[in-house]
């Protein structure tokens, strides 16, 4: 028995255990995470101003399934499939997709401070949403000008960055405009909020930079984000190994075939396209792609392999709960934003403690 126990073993070296060890861990962290994920969707859909017991959630659901919803008739299918459930899709989606853009920047930067709006894109929103309410413009105008003001302050950047280093920005030179873009830009909505109607429209500017899922939490703004989610992730994806490769430097990834100047573009192409679609839809919402990514590296490690899907879990999970205490704390609602700096910045000083040897 001894012998052949050590004949099957023979030829499979220590690295290769560790490995498949690393592999099953990783795997049972998704599935825990899933698990998670989907009880906290459920759970939410009763949490709020109007408080639905589970036995009733878990009905509505099963005539939601069977095709017999009767919205005339139950208010409660109203709250739950109409207002809370494409609420509770952004939030997730949302989640997601700071927490893999956070991690896809963190990763480029080769910097653990490095947040989704390092190249501006959340300032550079900021400007044209604020433009456009102050317009008054409708809703869908508003989420327009954020996304292409955003998607104008990265490009801007790029382009400053590229002049600075003769067609070829270096990654503190792109930091360093991305500071200089950001700043300007948050000037300009300092300036839009001091000349809006104090009465009409600065409400609605700062509750709008504040963040919130309440006015744009529709299917059809869920399924615009997830299409652009997917636009956006799948690259990132499919380019995990070269990302893995380029933390090791430029000349080990270029030894390899990789053109570090192209991967680094389609990097912040498609983090950028991930950060500015959520802040287009949900406002400014701080923190999540800063520190979902460090909780993400605690448990699986750097690895972008099960970096990026770990990422998204965490982040929707996170996201999910920090509504609900939104929805749940006071009769009104807190904006998402607030709830986010109050619970990330506690919990990244944590992190840095946890983390202080790697980082020294």
């Amino acid at each position: 028995m001894t012998s052949a126990g050590n004949n099957n073993n023979k030829g499979i070296s220590p690295r290769e255990i560790d490995d498949k060890s690393q592999s099953k861990r990783e795997k049972t962290i998704l599935i825990v995470l899933l698990v998670m994920l989907l009880i906290a969707a459920v759970i939410s859909l009763g949490v709020g101003r109007y408080k639905i017991p589970l036995n009733q959630i878990i009905d509505i659901l099963r005539s939601w399934i069977t095709g017999k919803t009767d919205f005339k008739n139950n208010p409660l299918q109203v709250v739950v499939l109409l207002v809370r459930g494409p609420r509770i899709l952004l939030c997730m989606l949302v989640g997601a997709a700071l927490s893999v853009s956070g991690a896809a920047y963190q990763g480029l930067f080769k910097n653990p401070m490095v947040s989704p709006d390092i190249l501006g894109v959340s300032a550079g929103a900021g400007v044209g949403a604020s433009i456009a309410i102050i317009l008054g413009f409708p809703s869908l105008t508003v989420q327009l000008m954020a996304f292409c003001f955003g998607i104008g302050a990265v490009f801007l950047v790029m382009g400053l960055a590229s002049a600075i280093g003769r067609g070829t920005p270096a990654t503190l030179i792109m930091v360093l405009s991305g500071i200089v873009v950001g700043s300007l830009f948050s000037s300009c909505s300092s300036l839009l909020k001091y000349l809006a109607d104090a009465k009409a429209r600065l409400p609605d500017v700062v509750f709008w930079l504040m963040g919130s899922f309440a006015k744009n939490s529709s299917y059809q703004n869920v399924l615009i984000l997830f299409i652009l989610v997917l636009a956006a992730g799948i690259p990132l994806f499919l380019m995990r190994w070269q990302m893995n490769v380029l933390a090791f430097g430029d000349e080990e990834a270029q030894s390899m075939g990789i053109n570090t100047g192209r991967l680094r573009l389609a990097i912040v192409i498609c983090s950028t396209l991930l950060t500015a679609s959520s802040v287009a839809l949900c406002g400014i919402i701080g923190w999540v792609g800063l520190v979902i990514p460090h909780i993400t590296r605690f448990l699986v490690g750097p690895n972008f392999k099960a970096l990026l899907p770990t990422s998204i879990l965490i982040g929707a999970l996170f996201m999910l709960i920090v509504d609900d205490f939104a929805r749940a704390l006071i009769a009104g609602e807190i904006p998402i934003g607030v709830i986010t700096s109050l619970v990330g910045a506690p919990l990244f000083i944590y992190l840095m403690f946890k983390g202080r040897k790697e980082w020294v």
